[in-house]
């Protein structure tokens, strides 16, 4: 080859050299670019907490992180859950549906088919499809991690687990501390690692199954917070989900305190020692009473929480991420009418977003948004492809990410919890109490002491008695209007003047449950719906009594003359007794097959 050639060869192969790493660089740039278009997302998930357990809505409490959280990222005042009780709400928050949506075998089986109404409650569980955030955004490219309380196992959507050596461990609740109990405590513990990832997590680890049992019943943030930190550590490069979950400030008022004096007690037992990522609880406590509050008092089970908080911000500054970090802070449920559909106490829960990169400094957003809406959120912003199966109740809330509004958003919100329904506007809260023909047949049975509880929202689980006092709990159809009257103490729906406020809010339920296609009351009629009036009798005997929590007294007058029973009739017991001798049968058959199999 001669030499001008051989130049011109060379000056050829160095243009394309040239270009194809300019082509590469560039690539590599757009992948980044798109790689940090996609923020880390951090759901924090806390339990029974109101919006006074924070400062910056108001409340008389010391939640340092949680005020700067507010002030550099966006408060929303009218949050809220769609169902009050853990379960539930859970269900909303993994998968942007209502959880009278389930399709569950443990929902079909507490329920029955569509042709029934729907009582949703603790009867929810995630589904064998996968249709959940854990899933979608980690088809998506997320690393994506659990942590802290789940409440949604079921074995019958996922009878494996409950089979075999690696089987779940039935614990007993008189169980003694000790090393074979805190043995089988880290064995469960495994177990939901496993269950986790069957749904669809990347990651799992320092998971509670439900709320914290005997014998080892202590909250314990350090042991969830470490958790959390190491998952963010080990994927920084992102993108990634984590579903952060405290146990905190479930159980009876200031059952953390007791928590305070043991730091080793976990959901995988005792443990040896816990690396300190939080401020020493001693040191807390300390600063609680200097701040002027009291030690013993919710405050400082308020700031436990925010302190938690505290050390993921650090971890996030630390690693440079906090920028493009969406960290969003709620609670499963309010912390007073829990099992409601109130606003007050119940349903509406304080809830704050901050996204350095995505959302402006300071914004309050007083527009009505739900649980449901966070997961069509995280579709939008990880670029997730939502599958065509996928049910999806909310919608996405990074319209309202610029200034806290936006064009045409929602004018009502829809609440259900077991036998009630809510829909809520801005200024009105109308609910419907509609039991089914089961629930009724109870209710009649049920003797003054009992009718509490039968007639609560959730049927006769002791926990629906909550906020039974309120004055117009058991009304089949309640009226509020939510400025003039915040706590919903007036009960106005039979107040002549509201006829056509009634009718308003009635559409607008009537169209919410035509969406979910499930029987309700007169609204849907069908399967095993009841229209009201059927149980005025039992609502004006409960309105005599006098019920605070779960003490009811009975007036004398009633003692005497209670005009219904909860004693079993003849043919009650008869027909109980049937049942049994069925099930003893097939148990006895399922155990000869088993025998003549193993021949």
């Amino acid at each position: 080859m001669t030499r001008p050639a051989w130049i011109a060869c060379h000056l050829i192969n160095l243009t394309m050299k040239t270009h194809l790493t300019f082509l590469l660089l560039l690539l590599a740039m757009l992948a980044t670019a798109a790689h940090e278009e996609r923020p880390n997302i951090i759901m924090f998930l806390i339990d029974d907490q109101n919006p006074s357990s924070i400062a910056a809505f108001g409340g008389d409490t010391y939640t340092p992180n949680l005020d700067r959280m507010a002030e550099e990222g966006m408060k929303f005042t009218r949050a809220y859950v769609s169902s009050s009780v853990c379960t539930p709400s859970r269900y909303s928050f993994l998968t942007g549906r209502f959880a009278g949506n389930s399709h569950s075998k443990l929902y079909a089986d507490a329920v029955g088919g569509k042709e029934n109404q729907g009582l949703p409650n603790f009867n929810v569980a995630l589904e064998r499809d996968k249709m959940n955030v854990g899933n979608i955004l980690r088809e998506a490219g997320y690393t994506t991690g659990f942590v802290g309380k789940y409440h949604l196992t079921s074995s019958l959507d996922f009878p494996e687990f409950y089979k075999g050596k690696d089987k779940w461990i039935n614990i007993p609740k008189d169980a003694k501390p000790g090393p074979k109990t805190s043995a089988q405590f880290e064995h469960n513990e495994r177990w939901m690692r496993r269950y986790l990832k069957e749904l669809g997590f990347s990651w799992a680890k320092n998971v509670y199954p439900s709320n914290t049992p005997p014998p080892y019943s202590q909250h314990n943030p350090e042991w969830t917070t470490v958790a959390a930190l190491e998952f963010i550590e080990e994927n920084k490069d992102g993108p990634f989900y984590l579903h952060l979950c405290s146990t905190l400030l479930h159980g009876p008022d200031r059952s953390w305190r007791k928590s305070m004096d043991h730091p080793l007690v976990t959901g995988e037992g005792e443990v040896q020692s816990l690396p300190e990522v939080m401020t020493p609880r001693k040191e807390l406590l300390k600063t609680i009473t200097e701040k002027g509050f009291d030690p013993d008092s919710n405050v400082a089970g308020e700031a436990w929480i925010d302190d938690s908080l505290g050390a993921i911000f650090r971890k996030l500054e630390e690693l440079g991420i906090d920028d493009n970090t969406l960290v969003i802070f709620a609670p499963d449920h309010g912390r007073d009418g829990k099992a409601s559909v109130f606003s007050h106490g119940s349903c509406q829960v304080p809830m704050i977003m901050r996204w350095p990169k995505g959302i402006p400094a300071g914004k309050i957003c007083e527009e009505l948004v739900q649980n449901v809406d966070l997961v069509p959120t995280y579709f939008e912003l990880g670029k997730a492809e939502k599958p065509k199966s996928y049910q999806i109740d909310g919608q996405s809330l990074a319209p309202l990410f610029e200034n806290g509004k936006a064009n045409d958003w929602r004018d009502h919100l829809y609440l259900e919890m077991g036998a009630a329904r809510a829909t809520v506007t801005k200024e009105w809260s109308y609910i419907a109490v509609r039991h089914t023909k089961e629930q009724i047949a109870a209710i009649k049975k049920a003797t003054p002491q009992n009718l509490p509880k039968a007639m609560s929202y959730i049927g006769r689980l002791g926990i629906g008695v909550r906020g039974a006092d309120h004055p117009g709990f058991f009304e089949e159809d309640q009226l509020y209007h939510l400025k003039r009257d915040p706590k919903e103490m007036k009960n106005v729906a039979y107040n002549k003047a509201q006829a056509t406020r009634m009718k308003e809010m009635r559409k607008l339920m009537q169209q919410d449950l035509e969406a979910i296609g499930r029987p309700f009351g007169e609204f849907i009629s069908g399967g095993n719906a009841a229209k009201p009036g059927q149980i005025d009798k039992q609502i004006a005997i409960v309105k005599q009594l006098e019920i605070k929590g779960k003490k009811v007294t009975v007036p004398e007058a009633l003692e005497k003359d209670p005009g219904v029973t909860d004693e079993p009739t003849p043919d009650d017991k008869a027909k109980r007794k049937a049942k049994r001798e069925v099930r003893k049968k097939a148990r006895k058959e399922a155990k000869s097959n088993k025998q003549r199999a193993r021949q």
